[in-house]
């Protein structure tokens, strides 16, 4: 993502000027950075993740909501707009808003080469500080490949590697799992020229 203004915003400014964009940005610490443009595979990834979700909740107390919801992390004035994610319960709000979530257990991201580093690292930092949050997962658009996290206990994280088609990957904190089949139906892998901005450092 590339920085879009230099004008500190407060929240309320920024949310009143996202409603009116013509293309999503996200707000860190008062600036706002426009958000990379996605791919056919990412699009191909996250409907196929978001609806075998659905049928899988449909009777459920969680649900799942793609990027049209934003995400706000107060503890580190951040709003993001996860792939992917799953809130279980009632939705708790942003403070007169119904667009902006505080309270997912599950998040799935689709990686891109100009934000892969930037989700695994200081993204998955800023996430952790929600209190909700319980379950990280990182899907590779350009090979079959999962990254899966998990919240065992207080501060201890589980790590699990999905590389090949055939492999099940099982949410940890709903009852649902998939295959990795399932993930990439449809997705096609080719070498691509990457035409995605990158995000500066946070």
């Amino acid at each position: 993502m590339q920085e879009y203004a230099k004008k500190y915003l407060t929240p309320e400014e920024y949310l009143a000027m996202e409603e009116m964009a013509e293309y999503k940005s996200e707000y860190y610490r008062g600036e706002i950075f426009a958000m990379a443009g996605i791919s056919i595979n990412h699009n191909r990834i996250v409907r196929n993740l978001s609806r075998k979700l659905d049928q899988a909740l449909i009777n459920n107390q969680c649900e799942a909501f793609t990027s049209d919801i934003k995400v706000w992390i107060q503890e580190k004035d951040l709003f993001t707009y996860p792939d992917v994610i799953v809130v279980c319960g009632k939705p708790e709000f942003y403070p007169d808003r119904d667009d902006t979530v505080t309270n997912p257990i599950i998040i799935i991201e689709v990686l891109s080469e100009s934000t892969k580093n930037y989700d695994r690292i200081e993204k998955f930092e800023f996430y952790r500080t929600l209190p909700t949050f319980q379950e990280y997962i990182l899907v590779d658009q350009y090979r079959v490949h999962i990254e899966h996290f998990y919240l065992e206990s207080k501060k201890k994280w589980i790590y699990t590697d999905y590389s090949n088609e055939n492999d099940i990957l099982k949410f940890n904190d709903i009852d649902f799992q998939i295959s990795l089949k399932d993930i990439y139906n449809r997705v096609e892998f080719k070498k691509e020229e990457n035409t995605e901005s990158s995000r500066p450092s946070l």
